[in-house]
């Protein structure tokens, strides 16, 4: 069987913890952590993260006392350990006696060390150095009985523009393509006379008097982000060579930009993230919901483990202000509900120096006589509760499509707008699905779509042959496909599909176009619903606060006559496009300007499925309708019809989970009596939620 988080959960149920720096205290505090922490229920620690220069003072001479006594104290506690690679932050000696170690940025300038994540990742002795920190700890500490689980480096996404990078780059180039009459191709180089004669000739994209070669740039985050994962298989095949039955992971953080995490995550044994929501921000529920669906869609599926949150304010944003009651219990349980089998946080106790000192912490520097390390005491008791709930599914009927690859070819400079942002467009397609408590896997172009009903592709602006093709048959083949604007554009190469685009995608789309045109900040452009003739498109043209979701009501919305031709209205932003229906259906159009009459939102019966083609970024309300139309398509609905504003709902295996992210009491109707896990208590015909409370509901079962 595949090491995952049953390796961990079993026996022990789920996971509660958080970083623990030890090194950071006078030993005599070790023994009262150990006690705090088993009164609090916690059952994982992760320690070591930044503990080089402890661990190795100079260069081969080791000092493990310490941390052996650490293992010891947490096994005679019964508290499994993480014991953490600490690669991410190199001792000052590296740096001093080799600075061929340290990052250059992009301007050729050299980063120094007194911070973190000082280091080259193509740097050949920083790799040596960290195959034997690697070593020495998986020889001394495997087979301690505190031991569960490895974690290899923190936090990855460094990028070094040096010498040592770009020799390294150029050996990458080498695999890719053979040789350079394959690369000139590739890149293009005939434009702005950038034929490459010499391997030697090829460097990192650095500092220049303006826009780089976008295939070259392209290539170099493919680059970075391989050899981030060389470094981490480095070690994770030395800690698998001397402990094969313990898992492995490294930590990842949500939807960054510089890491493929479906690469990675394919090369460790579970998924793990930290997650740090941003308070007062009201998109923040949807998008925090978005990355724990992306982590359990990195392990196809599988629990995943939540490795660091913050019980309270963070350091690192300008105005950082403490979460109120109940918050950091909200967003923990928001996280075992989309598949979390455990819930650590950074750090077990708040430290009195460093760069984090005024970060929150599951011990607050007012100590354990408080009214925050007592909600930690009462959530981790709390968690026995849904013990049953360790490595159970998430159900998902509706995919949504997310490339790595296609975010940074995006997203490079002279495209036709800045205005389009790969992660906004999908947090803006998500979240009507989130609105109705339809669960969502985000998962690669490349993944087998056969098990969805329903399809989502926000923006894939890169797309290979294969991946096209994928999508169509699985639209033909019966499945309803959903492609958002500026799709189909690029190959992997980064050049642009000649012809009307989505070049790769028209005929299943029934659609094309000719011109992309971009809409003025601040401009927004009315198009129209058309009154259905389509059956199948009905309810589309009067589309009311019960189809479109909660931002339903205001002007962008208005009813069926706003548009004096028998359509409602919606607004659109930021982008649009010139199409033609080649057999498609025009569900709505522009109503307004140039474009005015054609097309802005196309559906297409294509085979035994559907295929629709959104060629502008409509309002949330219109969003909210196709979001609707799309699961009717699909025969797909939430677990809970009219869902109150703010209220999150989500079913885990046989458990239903409802969270109330507003500020004020709702009432949540229910169609069976259910017990809830929580608090022991059975609701019938409703459920009252106060602000920020959360009810597990299971069918009841009479005693």
């Amino acid at each position: 069987m595949r090491l995952g988080m049953h390796t961990l959960t079993e026996g022990r149920g789920l996971l509660f913890g958080g970083d623990y720096n030890p090194e950071q205290w006078p030993e005599e505090v070790w023994a009262k952590d150990a006690e705090l922490m088993r009164a609090a229920g916690v059952n994982l620690v992760t320690v070591g993260v930044f503990s080089w220069s402890r661990l190795e003072p100079e260069p081969g001479r080791h000092d493990f006392g310490w941390l052996d006594r650490v293992l010891d104290l947490m096994a005679a506690h019964d508290i499994a350990v993480d014991l953490a690679i600490p690669t991410a932050s190199p001792p000052p000696w590296l740096g001093h006696r080799w600075p061929e170690t340290l990052p250059v940025d992009e301007r050729g300038q050299r980063l120094w060390y007194g911070s973190r994540n000082q280091y080259c990742p193509s740097s050949r002795v920083y790799r040596e150095r960290s195959q034997s920190i690697t070593t020495a700890l998986a020889e001394r500490y495997a087979g301690h009985p505190a031991l569960a689980m490895w974690h290899v480096g923190n936090e990855y996404g460094e990028v070094c523009h040096c010498d040592a990078s770009a020799a390294a780059f150029r050996d990458w180039l080498r695999a890719r393509y053979g040789d350079l009459d394959t690369l000139n191709e590739a890149w293009g180089t005939t434009f702005w006379s950038q034929g490459y004669g010499d391997w030697a000739e090829i460097v990192p994209p650095r500092h220049a008097p303006y826009i780089i070669n976008p295939t070259q740039r392209l290539d170099w985050w493919r680059f970075c982000s391989d050899e981030l994962l060389a470094h981490f298989r480095e070690q994770r095949d030395i800690l698998r060579a001397h402990t094969p039955d313990l898992p492995i992971t490294t930590n990842f953080m949500g939807l960054f930009k510089r890491v493929d995490y479906f690469s990675f995550a394919a090369e460790e044994d579970i998924v793990s993230n930290d997650c740090y929501p941003e308070p007062g921000n009201p998109r923040t529920p949807a998008l925090t919901a978005l990355t724990h669906d992306l982590m359990r869609g990195l392990g196809g599926g599988r629990p995943w483990l939540l490795m660091e949150q913050s019980t309270s304010a963070v350091n690192f944003r300008g105005h950082n202000l403490p979460k109120p009651p109940g918050q950091f219990r909200l967003e923990s349980l928001q996280a075992v509900a989309r598949g979390a089998d455990g819930l650590c946080y950074f750090q077990w106790r708040a430290s009195r120096f460093g760069a984090e000192r005024f970060h929150a912490a599951m011990v607050p520097h007012a100590g354990e006589d408080t009214r925050l390390h007592a909600e930690v005491r009462a959530h981790g008791q709390e968690l026995r509760r849904l013990a049953s709930l360790a490595g159970q599914p998430v159900p998902a009927r509706v995919a949504m499509v997310f490339d790595w690859a296609s975010w940074w070819a995006l997203e490079d400079r002279g495209r036709p707008s800045d205005r389009l942002n790969a992660t906004e467009q999908l947090l803006d397609y998500y979240t009507p699905f989130f609105e109705r408590g339809v669960s969502v896997d985000v998962v690669p172009p490349s993944a087998d779509l056969s098990a969805y009903a329903l399809v989502v592709v926000p923006n894939l602006f890169l797309v290979s042959d294969r991946d096209a093709a994928a999508l169509t048959a699985y639209a033909r083949g019966g499945g309803v496909l959903v492609v958002g604007p500026f799709s189909g554009v690029v190959d992997p190469n980064a050049h642009v599909r000649t012809g009307r685009f989505p070049a790769p995608l028209r005929e299943v789309l029934g659609a094309s176009g000719e011109e992309w045109l971009p809409v003025a900040d601040g401009q927004v452009v009315r198009c129209r619903w058309r009154a259905a003739a389509n059956p199948d498109t009905a309810g589309l043209d009067s589309a009311g606060p019960d189809s479109a979701g909660p931002d339903s009501a205001g002007p962008d919305s208005a009813g069926p006559d706003s548009a004096g031709s028998g359509g409602a209205e919606f607004g659109a932003r930021a982008w649009t496009e010139l199409l033609r229906s080649d057999g498609a259906e025009v569900v709505a159009e522009f109503a307004e300007g140039d474009l005015a009459g054609s097309p802005a939102v196309l559906r297409n019966r294509a085979g035994d499925g559907v295929a629709w083609y959104v060629g502008t970024m409509p309002d949330a309300a219109a969003l909210g309708a196709l979001a609707e139309r799309a699961l009717a398509d699909a025969g797909v609905r939430g677990p809970l019809p009219g869902l109150p504003p703010g209220v999150e709902a989500v079913r885990r295996g046989d458990v239903l989970f409802l969270l109330n992210h507003g500020t004020s009491t709702v009432r949540v109707p229910i169609p069976e009596p259910a017990d809830d896990l929580l608090t022991g208590s059975t609701a019938e015909g409703h459920v009252t939620l106060t602000s920020r409370a959360v009810a597990a509901l299971r069918p009841h079962t009479p005693s």
